[in-house]
């Protein structure tokens, strides 16, 4: 097992971890808002999740912020470099840290299985891919792409839409015995990033197939509606192995999955004054499906008089990756309203910028000058015109780089820095360019710096 050391091996251990504890809580004081993260596999359980829980121990800061494991997409041609992939580049090392008895594991068998993301900024995505490592993989070495079977075994297209907060994929899951590692990956529509999750799993040699479905969920109830949404709640279902989630249906159209945990959801992007039918159905980890719970009928809300409601600011709103020399990526939390939020109006200053639409929670800011301090205002609107009042975000761009552009057949040696998509990046290895060879292609030879 891995240990940490320091420089002076008198200094005890508890004031080493006493020391970072008191510096995450420092930070966690002073920067409340500046939340950069955004989503991690809450089941089966990642390592950075079982570290949340305290099942994993000496994690480092990671178990504060699961949901910030975010690097370079692209892999396995790009992303995180060898041995650092459970860190997700290395911004959280300890993760990376790997033996056959270093990580508590989640028992798991081949074939169906759901994988479970918890998000906490529900960006617009192209698409959730699973690895697993071979059989014949080392588990007392470090994660690197030799380790892993680079063709994902599940591979999920998400078109460039968000996903509900809470996101699952139903994906068959190849044959394995004894300990291996799963790595997850969102990757983001509009942004250079991806997020990267190991699951440290435990295969039964055997591999029962599991056909019994769960109980149907009970006592599905209409707890209150709007004019546009009507909230549903239902007791748990039981199941020989374990319930996963439950799927809502309007009607016999499926409106969301939700975790095993919920018991409770509120449809949205309904029509006032309507009446409408919903049932549930719970899912086990073999894909198996109960039968539906009793119907329930609610009719929404009427619109009465003139909506004089704006809607809330947009919360969390923020400078999200790196900036370059001419743009910013600012990012927020979806407001809400009582009848329904139609756009975000984006300022820079007393300016306005551009109008997005609701369903839009980023927007980069191009145009800028290099080196410069902004204030950027972000409004919500409603279809009556009401708006928000403001949040506000300062960041700065970075500034003109005199870096030269990477190049096509050109001789570079070790420690030599160049620019690429407005990112600088320094030379590992000597070597002439080769197309393919591009610093986000080849983290063998590029280092990010």
């Amino acid at each position: 097992m891995s240990s940490i050391r320091t420089s002076n091996p008198s200094v005890p251990r508890f004031l080493v971890y006493g020391s970072v504890l008191l510096l995450v809580s420092i930070c966690m004081l002073l920067f409340p808002a500046k939340s950069f993260s955004h989503g991690y596999v809450e089941g089966p359980a990642s390592r950075a999740a079982l570290c949340k829980t305290g099942l994993n121990t000496d994690c480092g800061p990671i178990e504060y912020e699961p949901q910030s494991l975010e690097a370079p997409k692209g892999f396995p041609a790009a992303g995180p470099a060898d041995g650092k992939i459970a860190s997700a580049n290395g911004a959280f090392p300890e993760l990376d840290e790997q033996s056959a008895t270093r990580w508590s594991k989640v028992n798991l068998s081949s074939g169906q299985n759901t994988f479970t993301w918890k998000l906490t900024a529900n960006h617009a995505t192209t698409s959730w891919k699973y690895y697993i490592t071979k059989a014949n993989w080392n588990p007392n070495a470090a994660l690197t792409r030799d380790s892993f079977d680079l063709t994902p075994f599940c591979s999920v297209n998400h078109g460039g839409t968000q996903p509900p907060f809470s996101y699952s994929d139903t994906c068959n899951v190849p044959v394995r015995t004894g300990y291996h590692v799963i790595l997850a990956v969102w990757e983001i529509a509009d942004t250079p990033n991806a997020f990267y999750n190991v699951i440290d799993v435990n295969f039964s040699g055997s591999n029962p197939v599991d056909t019994q479905a769960p109980s149907a969920p009970a006592a599905l109830t209409s707890t209150g509606q709007t004019s546009t949404s009507v909230s549903l709640a239902w007791n748990a279902s039981t199941d020989d192995v374990a319930v996963t989630g439950y799927k809502v249906f309007n009607g016999s159209s499926l409106v969301a999955t939700v975790s095993s945990s919920t018991l409770n959801y509120s449809v949205s992007g309904l029509t006032a004054n309507t009446a409408y039918t919903f049932s549930v159905k719970a899912v086990d980890a073999a894909g198996n499906v109960s039968n539906a719970s009793n119907s329930v009928s609610a009719t929404t809300d009427a619109l009465v008089g003139v909506d004089t409601q704006a809607p809330t600011a947009p919360s969390g709103l923020h400078v999200m990756g790196k900036p370059t020399s001419s743009s910013l990526q600012l990012m927020w939390n979806a407001s809400t309203d009582n009848v329904g939020v139609t756009g975000y109006h984006i300022y820079n200053g007393t300016t306005l910028v551009t109008t997005v639409s609701g369903s839009t929670t980023d927007y980069t800011i191009t145009g800028l000058s290099a080196g410069t301090a902004y204030t950027f205002n972000v409004y919500a609107i409603d279809a009556a015109a009401n708006q928000s009042v403001a949040s506000t975000v300062s960041g700065t761009t970075a500034t003109a780089s005199s870096t030269p552009d990477w190049a096509l057949n050109t001789a570079y040696a070790v420690g030599t820095l160049v620019t690429y998509n407005g990112s600088v990046y320094e030379c590992r290895q000597v070597h002439t360019s080769l197309a393919g060879w591009e610093p986000t292609n080849a983290p063998a030879l590029w280092l990010l710096k």
